[in-house]
């Protein structure tokens, strides 16, 4: 009868010390796993075999560079989410689409003609009770140059700015809020935005816009009639045609009107065709404007109304005339004309803006028209 061996599996723990030497001595060897497959009916016959045991300074150093890893991930990512931030919002600053603090002292205000009168604004004072109850719901737009900004619009509210800061003594107002528009912008979109911002604001005078339109042509060397044309272009035909008349009024004054923001706009087109039925008109007002230096707005606007009643007494005083009258009709591109001649006058209808026609081109054709008519008599 064959006797039976039973076998033990015995597994002594190594203390630190011998764990960490290894054995033998300075060689560190793997932990060996025994087979039971060559053993009938032992419990542990085709087991898997036992996981390699790591020690705890092992775990330690794979878990701390695992942690290593996911940090610098982590710091990558926020890195380039950053600089994505940071590209984003220098295009939206350049785009006029952020705000930002800037000093009011840093601002000028010489790179385009105001539409704005540079006389007393009888509603800046609202303005300033607006901002310092609710402060500055809509900030200027400037342009950054190498000495500091440029203003393209807003410059009542900087006008409020400042005399708010010389007034109160706030440091609060020595800073606006601006928007920067795209650098090197061409004169005439600038010109475009500072027009139709104004354009939206009810109170913005016929004198003032015409006032612009001729210093504008003067800077670019335009004719006026194109100017207007260019600066007010979302403007109403019909508008644009009382901006020409008021520009050839205040040009034919010569510069002379200090507040033509006052006058209204049934005055500036009466004054109109006054100078355009006696041209000389016009030399008288500008030598009664150069005798008074001490002028008001008030002042102006009465000679103005004077010259007007003279007018209309002349033509009692005047010798009876002709009442003849001969009237034909010529077809144009633009429609058909209509012309009335009689003593002392010769009357030309048709659908065109005549005031967009240049003064020299005006000369040149109704010298043609006058010099044919001499011919043919």
């Amino acid at each position: 009868m064959v006797k039976k061996r039973s076998v033990f599996d015995i597994d002594f723990d190594l203390d630190g010390d011998e764990e960490e030497a290894g054995f033998p001595a300075g060689n560190r060897r793997a932990p060996e796993t025994k087979s039971f497959n060559n053993i009938e009916g032992h419990p542990l016959q085709n087991s898997e075999p036992q996981p390699v045991r790591r020690g705890p300074m092992a775990s330690a150093i794979s878990e701390s560079a695992d942690a290593n890893l996911e940090r610098a991930g982590a710091e990558a990512a926020i890195r380039a989410e950053n600089d994505a931030l940071a590209h984003e919002h220098v295009r939206l600053k350049k785009l006029g689409l952020i705000t930002d603090l800037i000093p009011t002292a840093d601002v000028r205000a010489d790179k385009l003609t105001r539409d704005r009168s540079i006389n007393a604004d009888p509603e800046l004072a609202e303005l300033k009770s607006s901002i310092q109850s609710v402060g500055l719901s809509n900030p200027i737009r400037v342009e950054q140059t190498d000495e500091g900004y440029e203003l393209i619009q807003g410059f009542r509210r900087l006008s409020a700015f400042r005399e708010l800061a010389e007034e109160t003594g706030d440091p609060r107002y020595h800073r606006i809020p601006a928007a920067l528009v795209p650098r090197g912008e061409p004169i005439i979109d600038l010109y475009r935005k500072m027009v139709d911002e104004n354009m939206v604001r009810k109170d913005l005078s016929f004198g003032e816009m015409a006032q612009l339109a001729l210093s504008y042509a003067r800077d670019t060397e335009i004719e006026v009639g194109d100017a207007v044309t260019l600066l007010y272009a979302s403007a109403l035909k019909q508008k644009r045609t009382y901006i020409r008349q008021f520009a050839r009024v205040l040009d034919d004054l010569d510069g002379r009107l200090r507040y033509p923001e006052a006058i209204p706009r049934a005055l500036g087109l009466e004054v109109y065709k006054l100078f355009d039925a006696e041209p000389d008109r016009a030399t008288h007002i500008v030598t009664a404007l150069d005798a008074s230096p001490r002028r008001d707005a008030n002042f102006e606007l009465r000679l103005l109304r004077e010259s007007l009643t003279a007018r209309k007494e002349k033509p009692k005083a005047a010798a009876a005339r002709s009442v003849s009258k001969t009237s034909l009709r010529l077809g144009r591109p633009e429609g058909e004309a209509r012309v009335t001649a009689s003593d002392g006058r010769v009357e030309l209808r048709l659908e065109r803006d005549f005031s967009a026609v240049s003064k020299a081109t005006l000369q040149r054709g109704i010298e043609a028209f006058l010099a044919e008519l001499d011919q043919s008599d």
